[in-house]
Order: structure tokens, then C-alpha cells, then sequence
């Protein structure tokens, strides 16, 4: 069971500056939502599912804890290979204990999603920004199912689920983009009979789809005027499969970023997810002028992927689509901080459901970015960074908020600022990307852990 005080843990903070280019090749995680999605789909079929490349980060770890105390049997094989023994659709058994997910908002939400259409209960936590996150987004489609719900006021953790006992099919249509929501509506009709019906506004990460077909599901997909919509034959019975998990796009993002700040760079990335509906901040990248080439492109798995080439360069500031947020959620922190190097403005909006991540990401971006002399005008559900052009003056000591992507975000900015910068915890990081200082070690990268 991973450790879910980060909060009471002692601060690890870290510091970085500018040094000579990057160079090398850069080995990711392998993909985060893909991972958690293996390891709940394995725990929901009749025979073993072996994973490959699953990401061995404590959110992931989790995730697995949790499919072992709803009854599967999950071991880890060897380095980032899995096999999980699943209980099959509608087979969960009733947790013994409390379910811990730790820092991560994907693994509470589709889990509670899995469970929400068996009539068991089970309590979950999580550590001190997990409990600060709403859960009403989910809980609202789940009493449609049947499912019950106790606990804190506003829909926070620490919370007790209880199961449909005889579960309906449901029509659910989003009220923001979210790929979690959708998962976990998608998942909960699983167990629930006729047809499960998601409508989304603005097509959302699409890897629930992907391995639901994968798994032996009946799943469709069709754009109409109301936006895309979902269909889900319920009650199936999903065959184990052999997955290979791609590697994350939104860790790729960090060293990529890396490279393009700090001068003399040159890094390949390789086997890295470039899914339609997770590459809106490489999107945003070729618009700005980033010097990226995509090599040798092709599909695992029914997953598009590339091993990517980035070199340093000029960059210019753009208005990102609002309509983009949703392929690139996660990854507006590090946009924000590349932007700071950018010639002008890069404004981006329609971007509120990050006040509400592991921290208000919107504003711990916009205090980050000021403490190291970069101006930003920030707005409710956006914010305007007002680019230096490479003249980014840095010095300042950046708060994370226990959040991992601050944390690496502001880590690269001192790459390239003219007075080192330090964040003042790298711990959190341990959630998605164990090994994050030790590559950025190994391509160059001047960042040093600090004693206090």
C-alpha cells in the first residue's frame, strides 16, 4: 500500500540552473491513464491479462493495491511487467480495508466508477490533496446507476461507496469534458444491463474505448450534433489480452520542454503515445515554431505512436484553442513555462478544470512564473503569459502545493533562466514519474537536490 503522507513527509527540495545543452536519449514512464486502465479492465476479466511497460509510479501502484483488495490477483513479473488474474465483470469481492489511492484523481474516480454496479461497499482516501479534490462529478452519474454515497461535505474523501444492487443502464451526458467521468460511467456500465449511453461535448482521451474493444466489449462511437457519443452493450464478458503500454506523452512532455529551453539541446524520445486525443501539446509545440520531428511512426495495440527528435529554438507565443484543453489537460503548466520563453503572448483559456487538479494548477502556475519575473495575467478558467524571449530571470523559490507536475514544470524553467530556480518539494513527483531527476541527470540536465 503506497504511503499516502506525502503531506506529513519531510520536503525534498531541489534546484535548477543553466548548464550546457542537453543531449541523449530520454526513456519515459509508460503511459499513466493507459496503466490504470489495464490493471482495472485485467481485474474485470476471467484469466490473466499480462502488461507490459505499465508505469511503476505510486499512483499506478495504487491502483494495483486496489484491484488486489477487490479480489484480483495482480504480480509484478519483472521491471514495468505485470500479470492480473481477474474476478470478471460483475466479480468484485468487498475490500477488507480502507482503499488508498494516494495522489491519484484517475485512480479514485474510475475505481469507484468499476465498483459502482456491484452491491459491495468500500471506503476510499487518499493523502492531503487527493481529500481536497470533489468527487461530485462522478457521484452524480453513479446514483443514476443506483450506487450510494457517504461522507464529507462537498463530495470530498474520505468517502464510503455502496454498490447498485440492481443497476439500470444510464444516458449521461457530460457537463464538461472529462475523460475520468466518462471512464467511469463506462465502467459502471459494464455490470448494468441493456446499453450505457455517454455523450461528450468535446471529445475527451479516448484509451477507455480503445481497451474496452480491446477486452472483447461491444463499444461504438459516433459524432452527432450533440456531440460524441458513447454506446456500451452492457453485462459482456471481457477476455483477457497481452497490452504493451505506450510511453506517457504528458512525461515526454517535461523533457521535451527541457530541450527546447535550454540552448545547445538535442534529445530523441522515443515510443511515445501520440494518441489524436492526447497530442494537443505537441500540437501546440508545432505552432509555436518548436523544432520537433516525429520519427518512424506506427500503432501498438491500437495506440499511434513516434519516437520524437527535439532540438532547441526560438519559439513564438500562440493562442491555444479552447477547444484543445481537453487532449492536453495536464500539460498547460509546462506549456506556461515554455511560453515564458516564447517571443509575445500565449493565452490560454477554457482551461478551469485545473483549479480543481492536485492543486489549483492555474494559480500556482501564474505565482510560479511571477516569482521567477515572468508576467502573467490570470483569468478564472485561463491565464496570458506574457513571453521574454529567452530573457527569463529566474531566482525565485516556487511553492508545488504537493503537486508532481509543478514540481517538474518549474524544475526545466531553470534550465534556461539566468539565476537558478528551486522548487520546494520534489517528492510529489514520485506519483508519476519515479525516475524524473535521475534522466534529467543522465541527458544533462543541471538539477541538484537541496538539503533543507
Amino acid at each position: 500500500m503506497p504511503d499516502s503522507s506525502t503531506d506529513s513527509a519531510r520536503p525534498r527540495p531541489a534546484s535548477a540552473r543553466r548548464g550546457a545543452g542537453l543531449s541523449g536519449i530520454a526513456v519515459v514512464p509508460g503511459d499513466k491513464s493507459v496503466s490504470h486502465r489495464a490493471l482495472i479492465l485485467g481485474a474485470l476479466t476471467v484469466g490473466e491479462t499480462r502488461v507490459t511497460g505499465l508505469l511503476e509510479g505510486a499512483d499506478v501502484l495504487a491502483t494495483a493495491e486496489a484491484m488486489r483488495a477487490f479480489g484480483a490477483e495482480v504480480t509484478r513479473c519483472g521491471d514495468g511487467t505485470w500479470s492480473i488474474h481477474g474476478v470478471g465483470v460483475g466479480g468484485l469481492g468487498e475490500p477488507e480495508d480502507v482503499i488508498d489511492c494516494g495522489n491519484s484523481g484517475t485512480g479514485v474516480r474510475l475505481i469507484m466508477g468499476m465498483m459502482a454496479t456491484t452491491p459491495i461497499s468500500a471506503t476510499f482516501t487518499g493523502d492531503a490533496s487527493l481529500r481536497r479534490r470533489p468527487m461530485g462529478r462522478i457521484l452524480d452519474p453513479l446514483r443514476m446507476f443506483g450506487a450510494k454515497h457517504a461522507g464529507r461535505q462537498g463530495g470530498l474523501l474520505p468517502m464510503t461507496l455502496t454498490g447498485a444492487a440492481d443497476p439500470v443502464p444510464v444516458d449521461y451526458t457530460l457537463p464538461i469534458a472529462s475523460a475520468q467521468v466518462k471512464s467511469a460511467v463506462l465502467l459502471a456500465g459494464l455490470n448494468a444491463p441493456g446499453e450505457t449511453v455517454v455523450i461528450e461535448p468535446v471529445a475527451t482521451r479516448d484509451h477507455t474505448e480503445r481497451m474496452l474493444r480491446g477486452f472483447g466489449a461491444q463499444v461504438t462511437g459516433e459524432d452527432l450534433p450533440e456531440g460524441r457519443t458513447i454506446r456500451l452493450a452492457g453485462l459482456p464478458e471481457l477476455a483477457p489480452c497481452q497490452i504493451t503500454v505506450p510511453r506517457d506523452p504528458s512525461s515526454a512532455a517535461f523533457p521535451v520542454a527541457a530541450a527546447l529551453i535550454a540552448e545547445g539541446s538535442e534529445i530523441t524520445v522515443p515510443n511515445i503515445s501520440l494518441n489524436p486525443t492526447r497530442a494537443g501539446f505537441y500540437e501546440a509545440l508545432s505552432e509555436m515554431g518548436a523544432d520537433i520531428e516525429r520519427l518512424n511512426p506506427r500503432e501498438e495495440g491500437g495506440e499511434p505512436m513516434a519516437d520524437l527528435r527535439v532540438r532547441h529554438g526560438a519559439l513564438t507565443g500562440v493562442e491555444v484553442p479552447p477547444e484543445r484543453a481537453a487532449s492536453m489537460i495536464d500539460e498547460y503548466p509546462i506549456l506556461a513555462v515554455l511560453a515564458a520563453f516564447a517571443e509575445g503572448d500565449t493565452v490560454m483559456r477554457g482551461i478551469g478544470e485545473l483549479r480543481v487538479k492536485e492543486s489549483d494548477r492555474i494559480a500556482a502556475t501564474a505565482a510560479g512564473l511571477r516569482a521567477n519575473g515572468v508576467e502573467v495575467t490570470e483569468e478564472e478558467d485561463g491565464m496570458i503569459v506574457h513571453g521574454r524571449g529567452g530573457q527569463v530571470p529566474g531566482g525565485g523559490t516556487v511553492a508545488t502545493h504537493l503537486d508532481h507536475r509543478i514540481a517538474m514544470s518549474f524544475l526545466c524553467l531553470g534550465l534556461g533562466t539566468a539565476k537558478p530556480v528551486k522548487v520546494d518539494d520534489t517528492a510529489p513527483i514520485e506519483t508519476s514519474f519515479p525516475d524524473f531527476l535521475e534522466l534529467m541527470a543522465g541527458l544533462g540536465a543541471a538539477i541538484t537536490r537541496d538539503n533543507g
